[in-house]
């Protein structure tokens, strides 16, 4: 294997410090992964501005990578284009959904430019990751995290988190 290989191959099973169940790869935040001579470069990009977790997820991609022998490692923030949650891969939607956190729906196309960061409540019936039932209801904006929203299903009454749609 490569070294370009092995780095990727690392950093992609890097996990998030927030969503456990998710690599960087699934959550879409790990943009690039390239050697310079004899550095490895990781990219990536934040949920939202000010993510908390952005400094967990750049050590947590160094130690990674220095433990499987890079040791010239560098983490670059890339701000352009900004994340959406469109790019949760499909793997990481459905891995959510089984750690009974209901996945983001489509987000709302938005024309070049700045990007206001509403957090718009969704556009669509969030399902209920655990029975599967669309009669649910936001029980707080925030969740755990900015970028998720705290549900209840009137079905099952169960609660759960949603990702919501950025």
């Amino acid at each position: 294997m490569t070294m370009l290989a092995d780095a990727m191959a690392v950093a992609q099973g890097v996990s998030d410090p927030e969503l456990p169940m998710l690599t960087l790869a699934d959550l879409g935040v790990l943009r690039d992964v390239r050697e310079e001579d004899g550095r490895v470069i990781v990219s990536i990009t934040p949920t939202y501005t000010g993510c908390p977790a952005m400094d967990t997820m750049r050590d947590d991609l160094v130690h990674a990578l220095r433990n499987a022998g890079h040791d010239d490692v560098e983490v670059r923030t890339v701000l352009a284009p900004p994340w959406s949650s469109d790019w949760i891969t499909e793997d990481g939607k459905r891995k959510l959904a089984e750690a009974g956190i209901a996945p983001p729906g489509e987000a709302r196309q938005r024309p070049p430019g700045p990007v206001p960061l509403t957090l718009a409540l969704p556009v669509r019936p969030v399902r209920c990751p655990r029975c599967g039932s669309p009669d649910t209801g936001e029980v707080s904006r925030f969740s755990a995290t900015a970028c998720k929203a705290l549900r209840r299903c009137r079905a099952c009454r169960e609660p759960f988190e949603h990702v919501k749609e950025i």
